[in-house]
């Protein structure tokens, strides 16, 4: 059944108090042309920069390591014989959980110290089971190795200490808010909100172990990851106007026959649309904000906004990695996006000569170039399936 599915993969995270580098590292790659999703969440040892050293170091191992096939139990030693060793404690210390998803085969989970992993199915949390094996040459350093099979609608979640030990030594959490309160709080959230994304849901758990904390000010780095599969989401956005007009029939129907949400960005993109469903479009004056234009309705179509200057500021903010709370265009097209699993880009390619006037800032780029810049960031850092066709 997992062959199917899409994996939305997001992480929050808080520092430790008074600390500008968090100590705990989150990193993911796609394998091109395979679809394998291979995911690292490191915690290093304390946190600050030496933390942060500690665990970016292990994260960007095991990723290599994993994606080359090589055999844990060497790979897990090479790791913690490369790490640097603290000249407090006289020990090199950093845990991981590593999530290996291949399409069709399911998830293998790897974890070494951290927290265990959390699963959810059908609003029930899976007590999956798993290996354990230990380090010939490291023998208090144990591993737990998970072999999942996915299915629709399934949540991994996986976290570092910080989180199972937020309110440690309070009087409701003496001995933290752990696994059980963590995955309590989970399938609470589920229930009441099933399709909750995984970016809501990491978000939604670190802000819950921060308010455990005295004063809301974390003893430790903070960091969940959620890995939420599904059918994917699927979206369409089309912007600029066709090269010839002959087309116009044919651009507004691949809106309309599109299953899924539909984006349009361009006033000029709407007005052809109208024209050829024979629909209105109505605009919402009140979504002007921060110099981004107002979006506009229109019957059967999910979001309207400004093209360039909509499409640039939007780049902006995914590239940033931001959640923008607005309801302003961008920001309702950035948090779509970022909802979204399968995205398919319409460019229409008559060229706006408004848009080439050298006088213009450099970030006003014509459309074509500006949609790369958001298929690129869209695929690297948030793992989506991009299409882009140009009419």
């Amino acid at each position: 059944m997992s062959n199917s599915l899409f994996v939305e993969i997001e992480s929050f995270q808080y520092n430790c108090e008074g600390e500008d580098i968090c100590g705990d590292c989150f990193v993911m790659q796609k394998t091109p042309g395979f679809n394998r999703i291979i995911a690292v969440l490191s915690d290093g040892l304390g946190h600050g920069v030496k933390a942060g050293i500690l665990s970016n170091m292990t994260a960007s191992m095991a990723l290599k390591f994993i994606a080359s096939n090589q055999a844990i139990i060497p790979s897990a030693e090479i790791m913690m014989d490369a790490l640097p060793v603290c000249q407090t404690r006289k020990i090199s210390y950093s845990t991981f959980s590593i999530v290996d998803y291949m399409p069709g085969e399911g998830a293998r989970i790897i974890e070494m110290d951290n927290p265990p992993l959390i699963h959810i199915r059908n609003g029930e949390l899976v007590d999956p089971t798993y290996k354990e094996v230990w380090s010939p040459r490291h023998e208090n350093r144990k591993l737990r190795i998970y072999e999942v099979d996915v299915q629709s609608q399934d949540r991994l979640i996986i976290m570092s200490d910080g989180i199972s030990q937020a309110g440690l030594g309070s009087d409701q959490y003496k001995l933290g808010w752990r696994r059980q309160g963590c995955a309590k709080f989970a399938l609470d959230l589920i229930r009441n909100e099933p399709s909750i994304s995984a970016r809501n849901l990491s978000r939604k758990i670190v802000e819950k172990a921060r308010d455990l904390e005295k004063n809301r000010k974390p003893g430790d780095d903070m960091t969940a990851a959620v890995f939420y599969f599904r059918v994917p989401r699927r979206t369409i956005l089309l912007t600029g106007p066709p090269f010839s007009k002959g087309y116009d029939q044919e651009y507004a129907w691949i809106l309309s026959a599109f299953r899924g949400s539909k984006v349009i960005c361009g006033g000029t993109s709407a007005e052809i649309v109208a024209r050829e469903l024979g629909r209105e479009i109505h605009t919402d004056l009140s979504t002007v904000a921060n110099g981004i234009p107002p979006i506009a309705c229109m019957e059967g179509v999910d979001l309207i906004t400004e093209g360039i200057l909509t499409l640039t500021h939007t780049a902006q903010l995914l590239e940033a990695g931001e959640a923008p709370q607005e309801k302003n265009g961008a920001a309702q097209l950035t948090n779509l996006l970022r909802d979204s699993d399968s995205i398919q880009f319409v460019i229409g390619t008559k060229i706006n000569e408004a848009h080439q006037d050298p006088r213009h800032p450099e970030d006003l780029e014509i459309r074509r170039n500006i949609t790369k810049r958001l298929a690129k960031v869209l695929e690297k850092k948030y793992l989506k399936e991009v299409n882009i066709r140009y009419i």
